[in-house]
């Protein structure tokens, strides 16, 4: 290779790395300290409470405090209604507001998160089981409550230890928000049985056969009696009015989209401006699921609703989380025998004003104006979950936010680059009118790594360049294609970042088509890691070690028209 690629690596071997306290970065930072001192490091990165429990004090536990009894107001009429979805008798899920928000207060690393059950995840886990086993057979359906708790913090842990905490990104926002929706409009619909008092309803959840359910019992049962049929329902309209106001008091209609739990906490820990490990969050929520389906939990997570309350009531630490968790013990302790007589007309408001928050209109309208692929996908979730089952809603969303990205890696993007005038820089054409075209020379950026998903892709997208390229340079007689300049790196865009065999064998092909047509292939700003395979495989030698180039300004300067500025 010439001189035009000098890249040079320099590495300070006394400059040591930050001490962020991640367990497989112990042994490497903290290799020449004494055994007690490493078992100190990782006793604080498996238990953070170790470490900001040294410097906690009694005006951080003030602030903690009123935040945990503020939370825990809000948790009681939560954890009541949510148990109702999931299927269980209400103080299972008030287990689950005690021993998971515990676990995680000395495990998890963030300050604002508030631990429990949350509307979806207890829809989903009640919609899934029924289908099993008959909740009316409770000793059965319970252990397959916390069997699968069990499994699900398995998986969450196992996800944590295996550094693969990143999966949950192939989650799309847009596919959450519809999915979401559509999952507070089918809560709100099942609580139409214990509103309207049905006694017979159906066990699935799409609008199509909840609402024959219902159209079913109103006409039998304005047959019975059209007169008086007002009478039974003076009962229900009392508990539900109470009820609201109890659900006013308590805020409990402080509810937003409860996403995963790792998402909340980076999104309150950038508020506070500190750093979230999203592995170690996942070790930390798993081992709390794990340890509370051995205690009759069922699953736990980060509560969006209730960690926006906890925030604005001033928490300080996961302490908060502590406090909630005694004051569950303390209602589990004196009011548990009085959850039979919860009137069901209560329990479905309080689900219904809890839920109401999850549809997000303006985010749905955003999403249109952002991206319509997007809104394909946020519909998508939505309409699977209102119209077919909510597991259905939930493959869809992420088959849909699997497809997008599958279709951005097949087809990346590539643009024409032009030279903005007193300049040596080059950008699109099409975002900048004003960059001019360089005569002879056609230049093209490509966005993306050149893998075997889109190698073709791409080869065929560069020709189809030219081609058009050469048809305006015939049609205004000007200078013919002479050169052409694949730019693999740009700092306002993508690059190039890595190449596999696939793509090596297309630029080879493009290079064989270039020479048909006289044309020479340069190559210019690519990564170390493509030039090495670059070399490796040969194709370096091929085109000519003169023909790799540190930029596009070298190029043009080597071959332009002596006429053309660099």
């Amino acid at each position: 290779m010439s001189g035009h690629v000098t890249e040079e690596v320099e590495v300070d071997v006394k400059r040591s790395p930050p001490l962020h306290h991640n367990v497989e970065n112990l042994s490497y930072v903290h290799k020449d300290q004494p055994k007690s001192q490493k078992l100190v490091l990782v006793l604080q990165a498996l238990f953070p409470i170790l470490e900001w429990g040294r410097d906690y004090n009694l005006s951080k536990f003030k602030g903690d405090l009123i935040a945990g009894l503020t939370i825990a107001s809000l948790a009681i009429p939560q954890d009541i209604g949510y148990a109702k979805l999931a299927n269980l008798d209400p103080q299972y899920s008030l287990y689950s507001s005690f021993v998971p928000p515990l676990v995680y207060a000395f495990m998890g690393s963030s300050r604002d998160i508030a631990i429990g059950p949350v509307a979806v995840v207890s829809l989903l886990l009640g919609t899934l089981l029924q289908k099993e086993i008959d909740p009316s057979n409770k000793v059965d359906y319970q252990r397959l409550a916390f069997t699968a708790t069990f499994f699900a913090g398995i998986t969450q842990a196992t996800l944590g230890v295996l550094r693969l905490g990143f999966l949950i990104d192939f989650f799309s926002h847009a596919a959450i928000v519809g999915f979401m929706a559509g999952a507070a409009i089918t809560i709100g619909l099942q609580q139409l049985k214990g509103f309207l008092g049905i006694k017979t309803f159906t066990k699935k959840t799409d609008i199509v056969s909840v609402m024959r359910s219902v159209w079913t019992t109103v006409h039998h049962g304005g047959k019975k009696n059209r007169k008086w049929y007002w009478v039974p329902a003076i009962a229900p309209l009392i508990s539900v009015i109470i009820a609201t106001f109890f659900v006013f008091i308590t805020h409990a209609d402080r509810h937003g989209v409860a996403i995963e739990s790792i998402a909340i906490g980076r999104t309150f820990a950038a508020i506070k401006d500190y750093e979230l490990d999203g592995n170690k969050e996942m070790v930390a929520l798993g081992t709390m699921n794990v340890i509370g389906s051995m205690t009759s939990c069922y699953v736990a997570t980060g509560s969006f609703s209730r960690t926006s309350v906890n925030y604005t009531a001033g928490c300080n630490t996961a302490v908060s989380n502590i406090v909630m968790s005694f004051v569950l013990l303390l209602t589990l302790l004196v009011i548990t025998p009085l959850f039979k007589y919860s009137p069901k007309a209560v329990i479905a408001s309080i689900i219904i004003s809890a839920v109401i928050g999850l549809i997000d209109i303006k985010a749905m309208i955003l999403i249109w104006k952002i991206d319509k692929l997007d809104f394909i996908a946020c519909m998508g979730a939505f309409f699977g979950v209102v119209f077919v089952s909510v597991e259905i809603g939930l493959l869809i969303a992420v088959g849909i936010s699997l497809a997008k990205i599958l279709l951005q890696v097949a087809r990346p993007q590539t643009a024409l680059l032009g030279k903005l005038p007193m300049t040596s820089v080059y950008r699109n054409i099409q975002q900048y009118p004003d960059a001019i075209k360089v005569p002879g020379i056609l230049i093209v950026r490509v966005d993306s790594a050149i893998y075997f998903s889109n190698s073709n892709y791409v080869k065929e997208r560069i020709l189809r360049w030219l081609t058009d390229e050469e048809e305006q340079v015939k049609a205004n007689k000007q200078t013919r294609i002479q050169y052409l300049v694949v730019e693999m790196s740009h700092k306002h865009s993508g690059a190039v970042t890595d190449i596999d065999t696939s793509g090596i064998h297309a630029l080879e092909e493009l290079y064989r088509t270039l020479q048909k047509r006289e044309i020479q292939l340069v190559l210019a700003n690519p990564e170390r890691a493509v030039i090495d395979k670059l070399y490796t495989s040969g194709f370096a030698n091929l085109i000519g070690d003169d023909k790799i180039f540190l930029n596009v300004a070298d190029v043009v300067l080597a071959y332009a028209p002596k006429t053309e500025e660099p």
